[in-house]
């Protein structure tokens, strides 16, 4: 696994290891980031973006850095697929999520 920020604090109060979180449009810019920080400092998360093509991309670079993140499609406009993402997100992380970081949020 690659060192994290998590790794590399003598103080591991800002530890998040064992917390889950969602973050919308985790594929560019401020999402990116917000998926970044959250992996290095241990927490499992999933990510969504309207292009399968920027997940993969996108999941590859962050396995290489040996983050614990995954990734579907959703438009979270449509109501039909936020719902089935919360289904996928359930799925995955078992019912628990800590944290939830959505684009929607930040305007």
């Amino acid at each position: 696994m690659g060192e994290t920020k998590l790794m590399s604090l003598k103080d591991k109060r800002w530890s998040l290891l064992g917390m889950t979180a969602l973050v919308t449009g985790g594929t560019r810019g401020i999402g990116y980031a917000i998926v970044e920080e959250l992996a290095e400092f241990g927490a499992s998360v999933h990510i969504c973006s309207r292009n399968q093509t920027d997940i993969d991309k996108c999941l590859e670079e962050w396995k290489d850095k040996g983050f614990n993140v995954t990734g579907s499609v959703c438009d979270v406009l449509y109501n039909d697929q936020r719902q089935n993402l919360m289904e996928t997100v359930a799925s995955i992380f078992h019912g628990k999520l800590n944290i939830l970081a959505s684009k929607l949020l930040l305007y």
